[in-house]
This record gives C-alpha cells, sequence and structure tokens, in this order.
C-alpha cells in the first residue's frame, strides 16, 4: 500500500533499520488512509465517519473486531512494540478533518499549522517508532521538516486538489497576486498563480533551512526518519523551471534520482 500511494516514503523506510520498517509502513499505511477518506466517502459527513471509526479503534472503542482491518491491526503493532503514545495518532486524524470540507486556507500561519499537525507529526512518530519510544529529541526539526515537505506536497498535488475544489494555498498569499478562489478550482491560473506558488516555494525553503539549522538536535537512532527531507528541494527545483504551470504541469523526477537522493542522505546518518 505505501509502495504504491506513497513511493517515496516507501523508499526512504528501506534504507531505515530492518526491524523498524514494518512499524514505519504501518505507520505511513494509517496516514495514507486517512489521508484519502475524501475521496473515499461520498460525502463530508461520512469521512467524518470514517475518521470516528479510525478514533474509537485507536482508543479502544470500535465495534466488532478491528485487528480484522490490516491497517489497523499493523498500527496496533506498531504500537505496543514501539511503545508510542496513541494521543499522537488521535491529533492527526483530528486535523484531517480540514480534508473534508472546501474550507479556505486563510493565512501562511494557518497553512504551517496544518502541515504540523500533520507531515511533522508524522516525522515525530517515525522518530519515535526507530528511537523505540525514547525521546529522540529534533522536536523543532520535525516540525521545520514536516512544513517543508508539506508545502512542497501541496504544490505538487495542486492540480487535483483544484479538480476536486479544494484550495491549500493561503489566502492571504492569494489576494496579494490577485488571485481568487475560482481562478484555481476552474483551472484558469494565469501568472498570479505562478508568483503565489513561487511565495510558497521561498517559504517551504526558509523551512527547510531552518531544519538543517536543527538537524544535528536528532538523536542517531531517528535520523532515518527524516530521509524524505532530502527530495523537498529536488521537487521544488523542478518547479522553478521555465514554463512551469502550477495547475498543469507534472512535478516528478525520476525514480533513479529519488533512490540517489535518498542514498547520500542516509550515507550521512550512518
Amino acid at each position: 500500500m505505501v509502495r504504491e500511494g506513497d513511493p517515496d516514503r516507501y523508499f526512504a523506510t528501506l534504507f531505515a533499520a530492518a526491524e523498524a520498517r514494518p512499524h514505519l509502513f504501518a505507520l505511513y499505511a494509517f496516514s495514507l488512509t486517512i489521508a484519502r477518506v475524501r475521496e473515499a466517502a461520498s460525502n463530508p459527513m461520512a469521512g467524518e465517519i470514517r475518521l470516528q471509526w479510525w478514533r474509537d479503534a485507536l482508543q479502544g472503542e470500535a465495534r466488532g473486531d478491528v485487528r480484522a482491518n490490516p491497517v489497523a491491526a499493523a498500527l496496533e503493532d506498531a504500537i505496543v512494540k514501539r511503545r508510542l503514545g496513541r494521543q499522537p495518532f488521535v491529533d492527526l486524524i483530528d486535523a484531517r478533518v480540514f480534508d473534508l470540507y472546501d474550507d479556505p486556507m486563510p493565512r501562511v500561519n494557518d497553512l504551517e499549522g496544518y502541515c504540523g499537525e500533520t507531515a511533522s507529526s508524522l516525522f515525530r512518530l517515525a522518530s519515535l517508532v526507530l528511537s523505540n519510544g525514547v525521546e529522540p529529541g529534533g522536536a523543532a526539526a520535525a516540525g521545520h521538516a514536516g512544513v517543508a515537505y508539506g508545502i512542497t506536497g501541496l504544490l505538487r498535488a495542486l492540480p487535483w486538489h483544484a479538480r476536486a475544489g479544494q484550495v491549500y494555498l493561503p489566502a492571504d498569499i492569494l489576494r496579494a497576486h490577485g488571485v481568487t478562489r475560482e481562478d484555481i478550482v476552474t483551472g484558469r491560473g494565469g501568472p498570479g498563480l505562478v508568483g503565489a506558488t513561487r511565495d510558497l516555494r521561498a517559504l517551504a525553503r526558509r523551512h527547510l533551512a531552518a531544519y538543517e539549522a536543527a538537524r544535528a538536535t536528532i538523536a542517531p537512532a531517528a535520523q532515518a526518519a527524516f530521509l524524505p527531507v532530502a527530495l523537498v528541494e529536488p521537487y521544488l527545483a523542478a518547479m522553478d523551471r521555465p514554463g512551469y504551470d502550477p495547475l498543469s504541469t507534472p512535478v516528478e523526477i525520476p525514480r533513479w534520482r529519488r533512490l540517489w537522493r535518498l542514498w547520500r542522505a542516509a550515507r550521512r546518518i550512518r
């Protein structure tokens, strides 16, 4: 599931300690599952019900055999064996409620908060998996890494989100460039949207630089949790190229290059 739905984290996990990989895959499969609730549900209320099932499953209140769900079973195994708290997973579910609706992202701070509650939390949980529940340090590094990674991912997914009526770009940046929500969801785009996405790439790079400055605070055992961050700059660079259209240009890098970047990053922590 992770290999097909989140290949970057899949490949990064192959460089982590073998005994931790099943639990990292469980974590990422859970994240992928709740991130896909909107597309799996027929309406927001149905999505809310699906997310509530996961809350109940984590808190031992779900009806039926929770372990019949392979992702839930794998996640429970990871939580128990890696001595993880359950509240961070509930918080991650709560953050994903935003995805179910077409509400605007009002300000840059709101976008940073959303990425912090989703991608940053995932880096933090992966760190705990690798450190076997022992404090891994690097809380600030996880925060900045998640915002950089999250913004980059949202920019890459902009064409799909726009077609689904979702706009994660902050309204204050859009206003500054004369862009409306309708410009995005109808596919009009234009120079203003190019400028807005340029500002967001600059924001992602500022957080990437802050992550690099804080990277030394991460315990050695947990550093592999951050390997996906090595792919942020190549994706941002792909968006810097002339002719980039935020609503139509696929932002991809060859698989061999992704693996090479991850291998180089893994060599730095060995």
